[in-house]
């Protein structure tokens, strides 16, 4: 037996596996081998104020021993761009190929085929569930949302993979909530609803019994440091904490089954003021950060303490839900922002395979093309650009 004291323990260990004692960590990323993070601004895969990556950037997946993983366009398309997955590329092509059809269907057979295909590798490294997103422009449409959701659940099975181990995300529009409610209905298929920045989205999906739900914590602080001009927020203090601990003890005091996962952290305070939470996604670099912490980690969420909350049950059918929502004019912004960039992101993505379809018959690879990133300034607006240039033929 160990002579060491609970409180001596608690100081060797560090403040990540402390963490995994009251919540379950997912990752969040595309990368399945290794994990490439901005040491600066924690994006992983791809950032967008352009830090400098060092290869002590690059962190071992199995490292950190999550349970499950998620993945979304942007983090797709980052890691789409790396060698080590060209492969994976080039599968997708020929899966979208040979299956035939418009243009446009070709393409979108392929965008399936990739997603998949990173989530099968995924799903190799972690004993749980992968998150395959369906395509940020479908968002206002429930009845296409189901049907690529269930496609997508079909190309899973083909490679053996149940459905039991796979959660399809869909944007947390009323539509997206309503194709959600569909799907665990009807097909038995768990759903994960993400981009959820409102109270009002929140209740709509416990009432619709979906599977989980990823409220984005560190995209709420954004918006709040953006709108007050305050430079940082104390974690308990925090608008994204607040509202993750709101929705995490309203599902518990009124006995919901739909599972909470904060996400979108910027910081390890925010991390752990929702210690307890049901699960928490969180970037490599706050992981990495985590695993050196050696503080105290105290269980701040749990259900007796959400019983124990003044909170009144509300119940929102469709009109109710859209005023609520457009009541709370952070979720309405953040909402709309981030079906914009996961679609943007999405067209990029597909401009990468037509290049790679254009140059694919009797031209040249995706992998000897080099792509150049230009940023430029407009009218107060930094524009992203990207250009494919074919560098020459393989030795």
């Amino acid at each position: 037996m160990s002579s060491l004291s609970p409180d001596k323990r608690r100081k060797m260990e560090s403040a990540l596996n402390q963490l995994k004692k009251y919540t379950v960590v997912v990752a969040d990323t595309g990368d399945f081998n290794g994990w490439v993070t901005c040491i600066r601004c924690h994006n992983d895969l791809m950032c967008p104020f352009m830090c400098r990556l060092d290869t002590k950037d690059v962190i071992s997946i199995e490292e950190y021993k999550p349970q499950d993983a998620t993945t979304n366009p942007s983090l797709i398309l980052a890691a789409a761009k790396m060698p080590a997955y060209q492969h994976l590329v080039d599968q997708a092509i020929k899966y979208g190929i040979t299956k035939g059809g418009t243009e446009d269907e070709e393409l979108t057979n392929i965008m399936d085929k990739l997603f998949v295909s990173f989530g099968l590798e995924i799903l190799k490294k972690i004993p749980g569930r992968v998150s395959t997103e369906v395509d940020a422009r479908l968002s206002y449409n429930k009845d296409e949302m189901v049907a690529r959701a269930l496609k997508l659940i079909a190309l899973y099975k083909v490679e053996g993979i149940d459905k039991e181990r796979i959660l399809i995300k869909l944007s947390s529009t009323w539509e997206g909530i309503q194709a959600g409610k569909e799907l665990e209905e009807k097909h038995g298929v768990h759903c994960n609803m993400t981009l959820l920045f409102s109270f009002a989205q929140a209740v709509a999906c416990a009432e619709a019994k979906v599977t989980l739900i990823s409220p984005f914590v560190g995209r709420i602080l954004d918006w709040y440091k953006e709108s007050t001009g305050l430079k940082s927020y104390e974690p308990h203090e925090d608008p994204g904490v607040l509202s993750v601990t709101k929705i995490y003890n309203y599902y518990k005091k009124f006995g919901y089954a739909t599972v909470v996962m904060g996400a979108s952290f910027r910081n390890t305070g925010e991390v752990k003021a929702l210690a307890g939470c049901d699960l928490l996604t969180i970037s490599p670099g706050l992981l990495e950060e985590l695993s050196q912490d050696h503080g105290t980690i105290k269980e701040l969420l749990n259900e007796k303490n959400a019983k124990d909350c003044d909170l009144d049950k509300v119940h929102l059918d469709e009109k109710a839900f859209r005023w609520e929502h457009n009541e709370d004019r952070m979720a309405v912004e953040k909402l709309s922002d981030g079906i914009r960039k996961f679609a943007a992101d999405a067209v990029k993505l597909e401009c990468m395979i037509k290049v790679h379809l254009d140059h694919g018959h009797g031209g040249k690879p995706l992998q000897h093309i080099t792509w150049l990133y230009l940023l430029a300034k407009y009218n107060d607006l930094y524009l992203f650009f990207f250009l494919a240039c074919p560098t020459g033929e393989s030795s």
